[in-house]
């Protein structure tokens, strides 16, 4: 009984090692195609708002978002939502709940209003599989994901909160 149980416990450490590894350490990665925007989450402020703006400078899309770029302690985002020319319109919006979903349910508003059908979500390499997730439960166009790399043990210590955070998406909140 103890030998199936331990036997049981490490096919499950194992199971997790491997779907970590695919999910959040090495993510699929894809050049993003056109789209109508770049989304950059909010969080890991710095290399996503660089990533997002190579993405616009790449002529990715037109239409830059930020979410929470308005935020005090964001002064690089500030001077884009206050009118800073980087060759995109910038949208600056502030998401309520202020989490993933929330961001998804902004940016789902935002493109009803503006007739857009497609998105690149830029997020950290670890949170592109859970905001491809929502962004696809809330918005109903073409999502793509690009992110910015971090060290392994940002990955790594990241792969263990999103997996919880996952997990949550999957299993409580649901919808959008």
């Amino acid at each position: 009984m103890r030998r199936t149980a331990l036997l049981l416990v490490v096919g499950l450490a194992f199971a997790w090692v491997a779907a970590a590894a695919v999910l959040f350490l090495w993510p699929p990665r894809h050049a993003p195609a056109k789209a109508d925007a770049v989304m950059v989450l909010a969080g890991g402020r710095g290399p996503r708002l660089a990533r997002g703006l190579a993405l616009v400078r790449r002529d990715v899309a037109q239409v830059l978002v930020l979410s929470d770029g308005w935020s005090a302690t964001w002064p690089e985002a500030n001077r884009l939502c206050a009118g800073r020319d980087v060759g995109a319109r910038v949208v600056c919006v502030h998401p309520q709940p202020y989490d993933t979903r929330g961001e998804a349910e902004a940016f789902a508003r935002l493109a009803a209003l503006r007739g857009w059908r497609s998105v690149v979500v830029v997020s950290s390499r670890y949170h592109l599989q859970r905001a491809r997730m929502l962004f696809e439960r809330c918005f109903d166009g073409v999502v793509d994901v690009d992110g910015p790399s971090q060290s392994f043990g940002t990955r790594l210590w990241a792969s263990v909160t999103e997996t919880a955070k996952l997990a949550y998406a999957l299993t409580v909140e649901r919808g959008c």
